[in-house]
């Protein structure tokens, strides 16, 4: 159960990223190494969830 809720805020923290990411690339003075590193912290997370979700 602790996990499905980890799943979860994971999973909710890595859409709240992509907003950001698309609307910071949207802004005509958008700073790119900001952007970089949202995109970082995103496939961290990706890669966090990959790791607790089951196989298959």
């Amino acid at each position: 159960m602790a996990i499905d809720g980890r799943i979860r805020e994971l999973g909710s923290r890595k859409e709240n990223l992509e907003r950001q990411i698309e609307q910071a690339t949207r802004s005509p003075s958008f700073d790119p190494v900001k952007v970089s590193e949202m995109k970082r912290q995103k496939l961290k997370l990706k890669e966090e969830l990959e790791a607790l979700r089951p196989p298959g």
